[in-house]
């Protein structure tokens, strides 16, 4: 194991030639444009032996990746924001047919207006698309969790596409010291795919068929229930890759939460300030905590639950806005969890940091006062907005 000074593209970059990919297909779009252009380099210089393939558009890049992968070769790409909207009907095709593509979602905003920062509305916009969706902190998970999904994508119990969320410009584009693991460890670690199936010839198949009403609905549930027996795939391999590098990997991690009267649940780069916020307070004598959620679909419903179950105050934020809806994604997915456990447990769902607004040590602070207000029935309003000039 060495220790370089890498961005966070230039970590997910350096993870996909570790992990001896054999077809990346991209189009550049900000903020993830730097990962593929580092991979390019890699393919020129000889460091990877893969096929590069420089399409027209995102909505080509994902549909180069489906033909690869149909074909057995392991496949990368890469996107975001406008990008992954324009992927949008390939998104749905690549999950049902089961073909295990990872794709790195660098997150940002969708416009109008347009803007070319860092909130999560691009993959929230597509969080039912049937892709296993894990969030990173930082550099150093953006470069584990690419490994790691290669290996959950390819597992037979899975065999789903995987997204690595990171949040654009924030994580994308800050240099941070990343643990790099040498590249015996990742090949052991991750072998050489063997898929469930692929086109050959000499055994032809039908991929793809016409579907009408009488085996639709049977194909969905079946997909339904492999995105569910998932979870217990991305265990294993979590709990492996901790044992090979050394760091932790969990659906949720959590801190302070034993005595904890408020809590704030968050996913992405925000969990660092909220954590570090909550440390301050914590010293102050003040009963808070932080539920970080990193594993986003499947759902991590039973993890969620043990955390929160004993706050009097949830503060659930969400970089994304659902409109029309009575909370923002993440929050929905929370009030799901704690009405089918049986809690009652009160929430305060906040919108933050969208287009890429900072979010500081002093916003989480009053994210986590809101909290104590609500748990004292001082806040009425369900959802706010943090940080906006009204």
């Amino acid at each position: 194991m060495r220790i370089i000074g890498l961005t966070g593209d230039e970590a997910v970059a350096y993870a996909v030639k570790q992990c001896d990919v054999d077809v990346i297909a991209a189009y550049p779009i900000t903020p993830q444009t730097i990962i593929v252009e580092r991979i390019s380099d890699f393919v020129a210089n000889g460091e990877i032996d893969a096929e590069y393939v420089c399409v027209e558009s995102e909505h080509s890049a994902l549909s180069a990746c489906i033909g690869a992968s149909v074909m057995g070769a392991r496949v990368f790409t890469a996107t975001a924001s406008q990008g992954l909207a324009l992927m949008h009907e390939i998104l749905y095709i690549a999950s049902s047919l089961r073909l295990p593509i990872v794709m790195a979602v660098v997150n940002r905003a969708l416009s109008a207006p347009i803007n070319i920062h860092g909130d999560h509305s691009d993959m929230m916009g597509s969080r039912d698309c049937g892709w296993i969706q894990i969030y990173t902190e930082n550099a150093q998970e953006a470069y584990d969790t690419t490994i790691q999904a290669f290996k959950i994508a390819e597992d037979p119990n899975a065999s789903l596409p995987v997204t690595v969320n990171l949040d654009g410009f924030i994580i994308s584009h800050s240099m941070e010291r990343v643990e790099i693991l040498n590249d015996e460890d990742v090949k052991r670690f991750l072998p050489p795919r063997k898929p469930l199936y692929r086109l050959d010839v000499e055994n032809p198949i039908t991929i793809g068929s016409l579907c009408f009403t009488d085996y639709y609905f049977e194909f969905k549930r079946q997909q339904a229930e492999a995105v569910e027996e998932s979870y217990k795939t991305i265990m294993s391999v979590m709990n492996e890759y901790s044992k090979a590098s050394g760091r932790s990997y969990k659906f949720i991690d959590t801190y302070g939460i034993e005595d904890a009267e408020v809590l704030i649940v968050c996913m992405g780069s925000t969990c660092g300030t909220a954590r570090f916020t909550a440390k301050r307070l914590r010293e102050r004598g003040e009963k808070v905590g932080i539920v970080k959620v990193s594993l986003y679909r499947p759902f991590p419903s039973k993890e969620i639950i043990e955390a929160i179950k004993n706050a009097e105050a949830l503060v659930v934020m969400d970089r994304a806005v659902s409109f029309g809806a009575p909370s923002g994604p993440l929050c929905s997915d929370i009030k799901n969890t704690l009405y089918d456990a049986g809690l009652r447990i009160k929430i305060l769902n906040i919108i933050y940091g969208l287009g890429g607004r900072d979010v500081s040590q002093s916003d989480v602070e009053q994210a986590f006062k809101l909290g104590f207000k609500l748990k004292s029935g001082d806040v009425k309003d369900k959802v706010l907005w943090l940080g906006v000039r009204e």
